[in-house]
């Protein structure tokens, strides 16, 4: 998927205007639609502003993050816990998997 196809799905998601994400980037609402149409690809300085407003990774809106949208909060964390000890890592690793264990236990139940 080309970043412009990202961005659209985005900024959808968001229920959000072209106009109203151009005015947030600085750019007018055509090139947003430039962008989604993948006919031009904007510069990594407005493709950095495009992610943070649209609470996604530059790495997805690249296209390297091919199977999961993170957004930046998920992102920020994920940074902070990869600086911790690694027995404290554990720790948070054992607490996460039982979260999802019960959140698929529950979703099970529910079919």
């Amino acid at each position: 998927m080309k970043i412009g196809t990202r961005i659209a799905e985005a900024r959808k998601q968001l229920k959000m205007s072209q106009a109203d994400l151009g005015n947030k980037v600085g750019v007018s609402r055509e090139i947003i639609g430039r962008y989604e149409r993948n006919e031009v690809s904007p510069s990594i300085e407005v493709a950095i502003k495009i992610a943070e407003i649209l609470n996604v990774s530059l790495d997805y809106l690249a296209g390297s993050n091919a199977v999961s949208k993170f957004d930046n909060k998920t992102v920020r964390l994920i940074q902070e816990i990869e600086k911790l000890a690694p027995d404290i890592k554990e720790k948070l690793h054992f607490i996460a998997n039982a979260v999802i264990r019960d959140f698929k236990t529950g979703q099970a139940y529910t079919l």
